[in-house]
């Protein structure tokens, strides 16, 4: 049986994805160079690895067995690369992290001073939701996940390293901003922005207000935590966002934190990874950063009690 490492990489990225156009656009390629490389693989095993059941693929039998086989050469080749880069020390190699979006205002800032410190490490950044961060640590993907609750279902590494918390957010004109201590149950009439379904963010608010007995109710579903700093601007509603993600609104006054009796939720940020990898000196390095040193890049105006005490 004659293959060869590209073939088993875009074999890898089609099972992976289930979808050829997909797949050709993850590895740069056209889609016939893709189903060239899947023709040629499949004449190399002798069976057929796919089967198309109306418009969308399917591994066979054959096709599970070297999905299997796959990962592992990937993986002993990315190890082999990862010992390899340990001997020439961690000044040098490539540094592959996936952030939750809430925590893109500080990880940007995290990445940028430490490829500073570093500058002959190779960073790959991709920002995204929580759905897509616990698919990459299901496949092992990323180096290092920075993201707010570990995923449920998959065997991870996590550290927690700065809190989190969740503040109740208003526009700069709304009544309830000269208030204090508001008891939660005076919003259970009130419509809140939310994120979509699978957010933490959205799941951990959900989990709160059950707790206190208090409806939640939810007026309009964003994508972003953007979307929602622009609705709850805009007067659509309140919103309950990470401290973290509200840093330029609060400095510029155009939202107001409520003082709302038992806020803010405190959670945490946590660095994962897939449990029993071998992270790369890089990789190594990095989180060493991050548990020590993500605080100094928090940015929040203490202009109130409040405020203060959401940064504690």
């Amino acid at each position: 049986m004659h293959l060869t490492l590209r073939q088993i990489e875009v074999f890898n990225a089609v099972a992976r994805l289930q979808n050829y156009t997909r797949a050709a656009e993850h590895l740069h390629m056209s889609q016939p160079a893709v189903s060239m490389q899947i023709k040629q693989l499949e004449e190399g095993v002798g069976l057929p690895l796919f089967e198309q059941v109306g418009k969308k693929i399917h591994l066979t039998d054959a096709g599970k067995l070297m999905y299997g086989y796959g990962r592992n050469i990937v993986s002993l080749l990315d190890e082999a690369d990862e010992v390899f880069e340990a001997i020439k020390g961690v000044e040098r190699g490539a540094l592959s992290i996936s952030v939750a979006t809430t925590a893109s205002h500080f990880a940007t800032r995290l990445l940028a001073e430490f490829s500073k410190q570093h500058s002959g490490i190779t960073i790959s950044l991709d920002i995204t939701n929580r759905e897509a961060l616990q698919r990459q640590l299901e496949h092992n993907e990323p180096d290092l996940v920075i993201m707010g609750q570990p995923p449920e279902g998959v065997e991870v590494d996590a550290a927690a390293f700065m809190e989190n918390p969740l503040v109740m957010i208003a526009p700069a004109s709304h009544p309830l901003v000269s208030q204090t201590a508001i008891p939660l149950s005076h919003f259970a009439q009130e419509n809140f922005v939310v994120r979509e379904h699978g957010s933490g963010t959205r799941s951990a608010i959900q989990r709160f207000f059950d707790e206190h007995n208090v409806p939640f109710n939810t007026a309009i579903e964003m994508t972003s935590n953007e979307a929602i700093k622009q609705a709850v601007e805009a007067g659509l509603g309140l919103g309950i966002v990470s401290i973290h993600t509200i840093e330029l609104e609060l400095e510029t006054g155009r939202l107001k934190i409520l003082d709302v009796e038992d806020l803010p939720v405190l959670r945490n940020w946590y660095v994962i990874q897939r449990k029993g990898k071998r992270l790369s000196p890089a990789a190594e390095a990095f989180k060493t950063f991050v548990l020590e040193q993500a605080e100094r890049f928090i940015r929040l105006p203490g202009s109130s009690g409040k405020e203060r005490g959401a940064r504690r």
